[in-house]
């Protein structure tokens, strides 16, 4: 294994031939969860630095784990990519190591051109000094001459609308003033790679479209993103691509709306194994039925073959295989479906009894269904309950927390349910 670098490559010129801007090969960071320890660690690793006796560690000392174990990834201009995981995934830390702010233990990262880091915005700024000399601090870091800044200093301030505030030292700032300033700077440098870490809910709907706007600008013109967030629809509206990390590791990568559902689907992932379809229940015996019973659980299509996952969107029946023990004047159906991963809420209930629909019947075995010409759940986990009763009352027998999928043909749209829809324009 090649030892840690960083290629700074800040003026290197980038060429019509060459598209890679950001190269992360294979790299790894460790961190020790006590203080002392850690400055211990610290300083033997100074020491023998200096000394050129420094090797790879591939083991863990006491208290130290992996932030992120052998990640790669490649970059090129004008690509945008969106970083996504759970909190302490490591996303930061990478965004940390692509900036220069920490060194790999492992791997190599190679970046061609100026990067911006928007890691934390704002959090360069000087509280004693003012909007003004903060912009002239702040971008200088960042790579520009005095002139530079002069030549922008007008734009940054417009853009991050702060007014007359732009005199003021930092420290009277709100949070958000701060913010939308650090975000000026940042994008006012003409960066080559832009690093964005949860930063896009600056200020309100107006200021983040106008954000927004300047971002697609940029990628026009050739910038390349790092965009982490967990605003889904953000990441799908600014990246073509994404990647996957879960403690430290890498599991995905591919276009951002693959990466996005995966992410959701673990995210949101039930444990317990989905039923198989149709569903059999355990026969009664005629002492403990109440006059009917459930025999299956199932679900068809639009022409009546069974399904062992119904599909978002398209046409499905629910259907119950029940045995009537005597004569029953208004045997109805109740249905509740509930989202495992959103606190077991109630997704979708229906009652053919509340529908006053309700069913006259003799001895005999039964299908009760109930047709939906399109299955508004989105694609994900749910639970099924379904009850069979006389009447809307009195409840002949039931089964509850009956576990099923649903997926989906297409892409959809993010939201509650599946909408039928056609777009359309009419000149006026």
């Amino acid at each position: 294994m090649m030892e840690p670098q960083f290629d700074d490559l800040q003026d290197a010129p980038l060429t019509r031939g060459d598209d890679i801007v950001l190269s992360v090969k294979g790299v790894s960071k460790k961190f020790c969860r006590s203080l002392k320890q850690s400055l211990f660690y610290g300083l033997q690793d100074i020491g023998a630095e200096l000394i050129g006796s420094r090797q790879q560690q591939r083991t863990l000392r006491p208290n130290e784990f992996w932030a992120l174990q052998n990640v790669s990834l490649t970059l090129r201009r004008g690509e945008a990519v969106g970083l996504v995981g759970a909190n302490g995934s490591g996303k930061t830390t990478l965004l940390r190591m692509i900036s220069g702010l920490i060194k790999p233990d492992s791997g190599t990262i190679r970046v061609r051109g100026r990067v911006a880091p928007l890691i934390a915005l704002g959090a360069g700024f000087s509280p004693i000094l003012t909007g003004r000399e903060n912009i002239y601090a702040n971008m200088s870091i960042l790579g520009l001459s005095t002139a530079e800044i002069d030549a922008r200093f007008d734009q940054v301030v417009e853009f991050a609308e702060i007014g007359e505030a732009i005199d003021a030292p930092v420290q009277s700032y709100s949070s958000g003033m701060a913010a939308r300033l650090g975000f000026a700077c940042a994008i006012h440098t003409d960066p080559d790679i832009l690093l964005i870490d949860e930063v896009l809910a600056v200020g309100d709907a107006r200021f983040r479209s106008k954000c927004e706007r300047r971002l697609s600008e940029l990628l026009q013109q050739g910038t390349s993103f790092v965009l982490v967030s967990h605003f889904f629809q953000g990441i799908l509206n600014i990246c073509q691509t994404g990647i996957y990390l879960a403690q430290g590791r890498l599991m995905a990568s591919g276009s951002a709306r693959d990466i996005m559902d995966q992410y959701e689907q673990d995210l949101f992932s039930v444990k317990r194994e989905r039923a198989a379809f149709p569903f059999l229940l355990p026969p009664k015996s005629p002492q403990d039925s109440a006059g009917a019973d459930l025999v299956s659980i199932y679900f068809k299509d639009a022409v009546g073959r069974l399904m062992e996952v119904p599909v978002s969107g398209e046409p499905v029946y629910i259907c119950v295989r029940c045995k009537a023990l005597r004569p029953l004047n208004a045997l109805s159906l109740f249905v509740a479906i509930y989202q495992p991963a959103k606190d077991n809420s109630l997704a979708l209930h229906m009652s053919s009894a509340y529908d006053q629909e309700t069913f006259a019947v003799s001895p005999g075995e039964y299908e009760l269904r109930v047709f939906l010409p399109h299955l508004g759940l989105l694609p994900g986990s749910y639970t099924l309950n379904v009850y069979l009763k006389e009447g809307s009352l009195y409840v002949l027998d039931a089964y509850e927390s009956l576990r099923f999928s649903v997926k989906g043909h297409e892409k959809l749209n993010r939201g509650q349910y599946y909408q039928p829809r056609e777009w359309q324009i009419t000149p006026k």
